[in-house]
């Protein structure tokens, strides 16, 4: 079986192994270009003050050491910054995907009356807006300046995840499905609730992943609506921390602000990867659906 096997394999020529390894040498490259920077990040995180600061890490760590990481644990601005990070996330995007499926579902059923008006009108949004000032005003307007609704509320719901999972549902939940159950006497509601919801887990799982990732990277609207510092995301905090670290010494010995100028940079190789690691323990347990989602939701209709 073997021999008859190797007998009927088609016999590759020279130009298709030179093409297949020059497929294999570029995406290598490509590899270690993204690769790279990541190791180099882990490697000075896990460096001394002084090797880092002499620019001595190139790969592996220089001189072996936790400082950064226990600097950066033992300040108690970090540890409140990534609780109120996790806070806003989660509060944040079991709103935004309720919100998504809510208003995407209507939009993806034929019978839906001025879904074609209210595309359009949304689509708008995504060319236009208002402007940084207008929206100041109107979190000011609604009382929730420095609170954690200035978070989640003003940017609870995206368009292009709305464009996803609509096309995901016009896709995947076929006309004859509704029909009948509206035959049953089946509520719209109890519908989405019994039915789209549990064959609509692989959208759910993207659009999750999306709107955590957004929220918690972002800093630049807590930066602009929050005041108190018990407030401050995760992100903010490390963006006051490396300001403070770096520009408190002004009036300060030489000696001791060379050694505040050195952990800070440390101290920023080591909250890069703190805040870095739920994403990245996140994404492996939603990639199965990730992919599968992205691409009905995308790709078809």
């Amino acid at each position: 079986m073997k021999k008859r096997q190797s007998k009927n394999r088609i016999k590759e020529s020279f130009t298709d192994r030179l093409f297949l390894y020059s497929v294999y040498t570029f995406l290598v490259l490509v590899l270690i270009i993204v690769l790279y920077p990541i190791v180099y990040i882990v490697s000075s995180s896990l460096s001394s003050a002084e090797a880092v600061t002499a620019g001595e890490v190139w790969l592996w760590p220089v001189d072996f050491s936790f400082a950064g990481y226990k600097e950066v644990l033992t300040n108690s601005d970090v540890l409140r910054g990534f609780k109120n990070s996790i806070i806003y996330t989660v509060s944040y995007t079991l709103l935004a995907v309720v919100l998504t499926v809510i208003f995407a579902y209507p939009l993806s059923r034929k019978n839906f009356y001025g879904r074609t008006f209210l595309m359009f009108f949304i689509l708008i949004t995504m060319l236009f807006s208002g402007g940084l000032i207008p929206e100041y005003l109107l979190v000011q307007k609604l009382g929730m300046l420095d609170s954690i609704w200035a978070i989640i509320i003003p940017k609870a719901i995206a368009v292009w995840q709305v464009i996803i999972a609509r096309t995901f549902f016009q896709t995947s939940i076929p006309e004859e499905l509704v029909e009948a159950s509206e035959m049953d006497g089946c509520s719209s509601i109890r519908f989405l609730w019994s039915v789209v919801l549990p064959l609509s887990k692989p959208i759910i799982a993207v659009l999750a992943l999306m709107y955590a990732v957004i929220q918690w990277n972002s800093y630049f609207d807590a930066m602009i609506f929050l005041k108190t510092r018990d407030l401050f995301p995760l992100q903010l905090e490390l963006r006051e921390i490396l300001i403070t670290q770096t520009n408190s010494g002004a009036n300060m010995d030489i000696a001791v602000q060379a050694e505040r100028d050195r952990l800070a940079n440390l101290m920023k190789y080591s909250l890069i990867v703190i805040s870095s690691l739920p994403v990245l323990v996140i994404y492996p347990f939603a990639q199965k659906y990730f992919v599968k989602g992205m691409l009905i939701g995308s790709v078809k209709g």
